[in-house]
């Protein structure tokens, strides 16, 4: 009997839970991403500045604008696409904050399909 009244404190508990988002601390800077790619890890390193984002990958640099939809949204659109698949703009959400980076979730534009990943900010 004491269970069935702890299940509904314990639902309370976990409803007020928020995960921290300082995602203002992540507009800027130089950042790096890993992510398994054909069961290797790859690692992506760019920098960001308010309207811009420089990313290098596999030894070559590529660069996006940026334009922030709110202090945790923002969506990438290659400056230079080589084909009609970069020429997609990228949808990006910060879902969690910490001190050493963030965890977001992106998807082409319209795209349903999401993915996450973990961004290290260094410096």
């Amino acid at each position: 009997m004491k269970k069935i009244y702890l299940l509904p404190i314990l639902a309370l508990l976990a409803s007020c839970y928020n995960q921290e988002r300082n995602c203002k601390d992540y507009k800027t800077g130089k950042f790096e991403f890993i992510q398994d790619i054909d069961g290797q890890q790859k690692k992506s390193v760019f920098e960001r500045t308010e309207n811009l984002q420089i990313e290098t990958f596999n030894g070559k640099t590529d660069s996006a604008s940026v334009r922030w939809v709110s202090d945790c949204e923002f969506v990438l659109q290659k400056l230079h696409p080589k084909n009609m698949q970069e020429k997609k703009a990228i949808g990006m959400k910060i879902l969690t904050t910490s001190n050493k980076g963030y965890t977001f979730e992106y998807a082409f534009v319209g795209d349903a399909k999401k993915q996450r990943g973990t961004v290290t900010k260094i410096d």
